[in-house]
């Protein structure tokens, strides 16, 4: 089923971003990020009050490697 779209503004778009206006099959990213952060990093909102007595943050990963994004011009994807 066609989509309707109507006015669109982008602001910004990022290095390994995807834009997706409309219909699509399928959407691949070509970027992967790994973010470690302690207890209430990524809290958001108005009068926020967090109490952390104790943060820590266990980074050690063993994996060799965590994902296997290929970006359509390196799969041979046209």
């Amino acid at each position: 089923m066609p989509a309707i779209v109507g006015a669109v503004k982008i602001v910004n778009v990022g290095t390994g971003s995807i834009v997706h206006i409309g219909d699509s099959i399928q959407l691949a990213p070509s970027v992967t990020a790994k973010t470690f952060a302690g207890a209430g990093s990524f809290n958001t909102g108005d009068n926020l009050r967090v109490y952390n007595m104790v943060s820590t943050t266990n980074t050690y990963d063993n994996d060799i490697v965590d994902s296997n994004v290929v970006s359509a011009d390196k799969a041979g994807v046209v």
